[in-house]
């Protein structure tokens, strides 16, 4: 298994197929994406096999695929089958805005999906539109219940805008009443291209947190490959409340995620200073000694923390280049 010096053992990667998005969200890309000139391509599917395959090897046992916006890729279905065909992995994941989810899920569920996450930021049509730059709430929501019929698990992620969508928590809290989700909320993160936006709507998630627990709702063990977020649940509730909070003390500690970038870079933290090139590694299947050794070297470099609290965002421009 992969572990760092710190003894943190790495069971999640977390692999974008894609930094292109579809949606212009106001936290990520207000502007819509824009493609940077000399920017190599995307992995191919071949490549993505041996990333997967190499890391299975190495203990990971769940992959989230994310984007940008994963959707965008014609082959992201052929993605999901390899992930899902290669023994050693337990769990595929996806993060997805949900634009294309009515039209895709099925086949997608059939390739060998487990669970998804669905970025739906408020419940308000005009907001969701106002937030994400698309009107397009209805068949997000559809795509959601479609994919709750199919039995896969399915998670909301809900970035906490304060002035926004911070006064929303009983509309979720009536979605997850009845229906078996969880819904994460994720404190707005400063990246290198959202400092005024962050200033102005940036929310701790101990306030969520709080009335949650003035609620008498209650603090779940995490497992093995769980992600970042504290999960809560309610005897009252079929849903669980998480809620993901970069910025509290001792975040890092439980860290079990590797990143690894579209264009084959691997990034030991969301805000890590720089990726490091596995592509090079990525050739031959005979290579996926050396593809190990390399990645268990670089580990070892591993921080122990992020810097965010001190404004530190490393290289991480926008959410899209690594989808969080």
């Amino acid at each position: 298994m992969f572990i760092d010096q710190y003894d943190r053992k790495f069971s999640y990667l977390r692999l974008s197929v894609t930094d292109i998005c579809n949606f212009s969200c106001s936290y990520c890309l207000p502007d819509g994406y824009k493609c940077k000139k000399r920017q190599e391509p995307a992995l191919s599917v071949e490549e993505i096999r041996l990333i997967i395959q190499g890391f299975a090897a190495n203990g990971i046992k769940k992959v989230r695929l994310t984007g940008g916006e994963p959707s965008v890729r014609k082959d992201l279905t052929d993605i999901i089958e390899i992930a899902a065909n290669t023994p050693e992995i337990e769990t595929v994941a996806l993060t997805t805005n949900g634009y294309n989810l009515p039209k895709y899920i099925k086949s997608w569920h059939q390739a060998g999906l487990k669970a998804l996450n669905i970025s739906v930021d408020s419940l308000d049509p005009r907001l969701f539109h106002s937030i994400t730059g698309h009107n397009r709430l209805s068949e997000v929501l559809k795509g959601m219940e479609m994919a709750l019929e199919l039995g896969l698990k399915v998670k909301l992620n809900a970035v906490l805008l304060k002035g926004l969508n911070h006064t929303q928590l009983p509309q979720f809290l009536d979605l997850v009443k009845s229906r078996p989700i969880a819904l994460r909320f994720i404190e707005l993160m400063q990246t290198g291209d959202n400092q005024v936006y962050f200033d102005k709507h940036h929310l701790s998630g101990q306030s969520v947190e709080q009335l949650l627990i003035r609620q008498k709702w209650q603090q779940q063990e995490r497992s093995l490959t769980a992600g970042p977020a504290v999960e809560y649940s309610h005897p009252d509730y079929k849903g669980r409340i998480g809620l993901i909070m970069p910025y509290s003390k001792d975040f890092c500690t439980t860290c079990n995620r590797l990143r690894v970038s579209s264009q084959g870079n691997l990034h030991l933290c969301l805000f890590a200073s720089e990726g490091n090139q596995l592509r090079h590694l990525l050739q031959h299947v005979e290579q996926q000694p050396q593809l190990a050794q390399h990645i268990q070297k670089l580990l070892y470099g591993k921080k122990e923390t992020h810097h965010l609290s001190e404004g530190y965002s490393g290289s991480t421009r926008n959410l899209s280049m690594l989808g969080g």
